[in-house]
């Protein structure tokens, strides 16, 4: 079966609109696991002192954020302006600008550093976006972006998805198509990606840890309010529907139970890359 073609335009705005509400959510639920990703990424990237970092959908600020305590002078972009003015909340002392990260808003060679912490996820022109974190490098910049592994090891996503998988729901029909959410977590594809751009230097790795949950409930809440695509899937499906995935979801999760918590794997892939020096 051919795969459905992705409207990249509908694609986009779904997403956008979907941040502007789910900012406080994301910081509540990802923000403990998101962050434990920003050092690898800095070091992926050589990010020292003085270096000009641009942290493509900076969300809440983070990244810019780890990125300053190097003494790197670090601007945040980002499309939702909820997640703007959160980061301005909690870092009133550095740069954030709205931005799309498939149309810059900078000149060429403008940073030493592009890093993306889980943007791919969320654009419906990954290429494109690539191609503009290429372009703002200046000679010798390097790239570091990271993306979640496939559920199987992702579990913390993964038992989300295998509950709608065992109902057998549909995506609602007013989701717009987008890329595949787990394209970047197979190696290859991811460093392609990179390549593609002219970029050299490309390493791909795989970083692993546990993520611990109180209950099925705190997980169910998290996810729903703290994500675009995934909450969408639920909760634009008719209420007998939503029942049945959670209680499929409550029966998946009863696996990950340890000393009266929930022990979760969290699986990523964090790619890197260097643009070549001027000849």
């Amino acid at each position: 079966m051919a795969e459905p073609t992705v409207d990249a335009e509908a694609f986009n705005a779904f997403e956008a609109a979907g941040w502007q509400k789910q900012a406080a959510g994301y910081d509540d639920f990802f923000g403990p696991i998101t962050t434990r990703l920003i050092e690898p990424l800095l070091d992926a990237a050589k990010v020292g002192r003085d270096t000009r970092l641009l942290d493509v959908a900076s969300g809440p600020g983070y990244v810019s954020a780890k990125a300053a305590e190097r003494g790197a002078a670090a601007v945040g972009v980002d499309v939702a302006e909820a997640m703007l003015a959160l980061a301005r909340e909690l870092y009133p002392q550095l740069e954030f600008r709205s931005g799309d990260a498939e149309a810059l808003p900078f000149p060429d060679g403008s940073f030493d550093v592009v890093v993306g912490n889980f943007v791919l996820l969320h654009l419906g022109r990954p290429e494109q976006a690539a191609a503009e974190f290429a372009r703002v490098l200046g000679p010798d910049g390097r790239v570091a972006l990271t993306v979640w592994d496939v559920p199987d090891r992702a579990r913390f996503l993964g038992v989300m998805l295998d509950a709608v998988a065992a109902t057998g729901a549909s995506p609602p029909a007013d989701i717009p198509v987008g890329p595949p959410f787990f394209r970047f977590s197979d190696d290859e594809e991811f460093a392609r990606l990179l390549r593609a751009q002219g970029l050299e230097d490309t390493e791909v790795s795989t970083i692993s840890f546990m993520h611990h949950e109180p209950a099925a409930d705190t997980l169910w809440r998290g996810l729903l309010g703290g994500t675009v695509r995934t909450s969408a899937l639920i909760l634009r499906q008719p209420n007998e529907m939503q029942r049945e995935i959670r209680a499929a979801f409550d029966r998946i999760v009863r696996q990950y139970e340890a000393g009266g918590q929930l022990e979760l794997p969290v699986s990523v892939k964090l790619a890197s890359a260097r643009k070549p020096a001027s000849s």
